[in-house]
């Protein structure tokens, strides 16, 4: 006669049997950081390999180009902070990076407008996504002063014209108390230094976000059949070319009444 035991039950050795802690080690606060991190954002998510065909629309191109535009903006910023603020007027070099550094700005303040508004009207917060929108608007926000700090840092006759029609508003508020726009040296700093460190958090942040919730979905066309065809629109086998929602292209096989009338 054969006697079957039943099977042990799971065993739980505490927090150093857990995946991501060593065994016979009590986890530190870098190991439970490190645990939470790769649990939000797990190497499929941080790096994916794959997107939704939905992605290859324009409107979801805009946050990538706002990102490159961003990038140029630092570059060629951190190449003028390198050689100094006078350089730029007096070399020809200087001058190039310049204009480089102000078209990258205005291409980065385009680019973010039109993702801001297209997300807007998809309802970007769907979804639990609420943080990621109001990320992408701190992130705006802290840019136009940002703008206004490089304006006020140009030491030509624009810089002196803006600071001296911008000190009177200020200081009717009281932020003049601290915040001199006439001071070259705290404005140059605030710019460099301290806004651009906060923008690129909020973008960091955001895109983090993205990341682990991601890309908003755009609404389902009930017009053409509701999610059902919304999904086989979007899942076509060309990359920004979904395929037709069925039922719109198929051939019509007439039917026996049909036939007989």
């Amino acid at each position: 006669m054969t006697t079957t035991l039943p099977a042990p039950a799971p065993r739980d050795d505490g927090p150093a049997a857990r995946p991501g802690v060593t065994k016979g080690i009590r986890p530190t606060w870098t190991g439970r950081l490190r645990v939470r991190a790769v649990k939000a954002l797990p190497p499929d998510k941080l790096l994916p390999d794959t997107q939704p065909a939905y992605v290859a629309s324009w409107i979801y191109v805009f946050g990538a180009l706002t990102l490159a535009a961003f990038a140029v903006v630092v570059l060629s910023g951190a190449v003028i902070a390198l050689k100094g603020p006078a350089w730029w007027h007096v070399s020809s070099i200087g001058l190039f990076f310049n204009s480089m550094h102000l078209w990258s700005t205005e291409l980065f303040f385009f680019f973010m407008v039109v993702h801001l508004w297209g997300k807007f009207f998809m309802a970007a917060w769907r979804g639990r996504r609420r943080a990621t929108w109001v990320t992408g608007v701190l992130a705006f926000a802290a840019s136009i002063a940002t703008a206004f700090t490089g304006y006020l840092s140009q030491q030509n006759f624009d810089s002196e014209w803006i600071s001296t029609q911008a000190k009177d508003g200020i200081n009717a508020t009281g932020a003049g108390a601290f915040w001199n726009v006439l001071n070259f040296g705290q404005m140059l700093m605030w710019h460099i230094v301290l806004l651009p460190a906060v923008v690129g958090l909020f973008i960091g942040v955001h895109v983090l976000l993205v990341r682990r919730r991601g890309v908003v979905p755009p609404f389902a066309d009930d017009r053409a059949g509701g999610p059902a065809a919304a999904a086989a629109s979007v899942a076509g086998p060309g990359v920004g070319q979904g395929a037709p929602a069925a039922g719109l292209f198929e051939e019509h096989t007439p039917s026996s009444r049909e036939t007989a009338q």
